[in-house]
């Protein structure tokens, strides 16, 4: 046996011990997050999941010894969450929506992306909020967030604004899109891409969809899978951005060109679209990327400080309330040209 070995294996065991704590609550969340959801479909796990962080941080519940585990919960399980989101994504399914449904997801991202940070400078937004909710509102909602969190330098309290941001508005364009098709004579489509363009979260579209039924429900929810697809370049593109706002002389504090959990996204959609994972994995993926995802969100709630929060409240509700009319009446316009 090496001399050192036997340290090493004491520290492995030392470290889960230090982490076990913040684990069992970010575990006791998690179930708790997805009994709100049983009950309550329409609300995101990852949702209540970041509500209780904020709740247990600021009434004094949070623990020195939660520390360790929470930070784990924070970054790795994190980044294992997005992993598995590539999932949920096969590349036939997207090339399936032809040169028009292409199109109007990559001008509804484009556009409320670009508006988003716009709008942001304009309402004195700090610029770490203004790309949290540009890539929420603009890609896939929380998880989005999260991935953004993931190569920025924005703090907790700019995470869980921007998830509530996604869950108010998302909400408003989940009962109002679904009835507006009717007085603007979309055809079946037609709504449905709307929906899955113009709403944030996937849950979300679902329920969306859902409302109007038939062919737009399928069509919303590819619509909406293939803005998950621009989740990648997304990640990548911030990430670039980071590293030219960071000194040369700080090499080891910048991100790095591609994160390791974009690549491993990427991977999980090529192995999706192999076709070759059988739908029970696909089932178990699922529910784990939803577990981790809500385990991340508590951890990330934990280091809300509503004091902080309070100042740009109001502001950040009106960039809220702008982007979801931009992605909204983008969509609309881009559907009705181009299908």
């Amino acid at each position: 046996m090496k001399r050192g070995s036997a340290p090493r294996a004491q520290f492995t065991v030392s470290r889960i011990l230090d982490m076990a704590p913040g684990l069992v609550a970010t575990a006791a969340a998690v179930g708790l997050s997805m009994a709100v959801t049983s009950v309550l479909p329409t609300v995101s796990p990852l949702v209540v999941a970041v509500a209780l962080g904020g709740l247990l941080a600021n009434v004094g519940g949070l623990r020195p010894a939660f520390g360790t585990g929470l930070a784990f919960a924070g970054r790795p399980v994190l980044r294992f969450g997005i992993v598995l989101l590539g999932l949920q994504l096969a590349v036939g399914e997207v090339i399936g929506l032809g040169a028009a449904g292409m199109a109007v997801v990559v001008i509804t991202v484009v556009a409320t992306f670009a508006a988003t940070v716009l709008l942001g400078r304009a309402l004195g937004v700090s610029r770490d909020l203004t790309i949290l909710v540009a890539s929420g509102f603009s890609i896939c909602g929380a998880a989005a967030v999260a991935a953004a969190h993931g190569v920025t330098k924005s703090d907790e309290d700019d995470v869980a604004l921007a998830v509530a941001l996604v869950t108010i508005y998302g909400t408003v364009a989940m009962i109002a899109l679904p009835l507006l098709g009717v007085p603007l004579t979309l055809r079946a489509d037609q709504h449905g891409a709307w929906v899955g363009a113009g709403v944030h979260e996937v849950a979300q579209v679902v329920v969306a969809g859902s409302a109007v039924g038939g062919v737009a429900l399928a069509v919303a929810v590819v619509v909406k899978l293939s803005r998950v697809v621009l989740l990648a370049p997304l990640v990548v593109g911030l990430g670039l951005v980071e590293r030219r706002r960071t000194k040369h002389d700080e090499m080891t504090a910048r991100p790095p060109l591609v994160p390791l959990f974009v690549l491993g996204f990427l991977a999980a959609v090529a192995l999706r679209s192999t076709g070759i994972v059988s739908e029970g994995v696909l089932d178990v993926a699922g529910f784990l990327q939803k577990l981790a995802l809500t385990a991340a969100m508590f951890a990330l709630g934990t280091g809300v400080r509503l004091a902080a929060m309070w100042g740009t409240g109001q502001r950040a509700l009106l960039l809220g309330a702008a982007s979801t009319l931009v992605a909204a009446g983008v969509a609309l316009v881009a559907v009705l040209a181009l299908f």
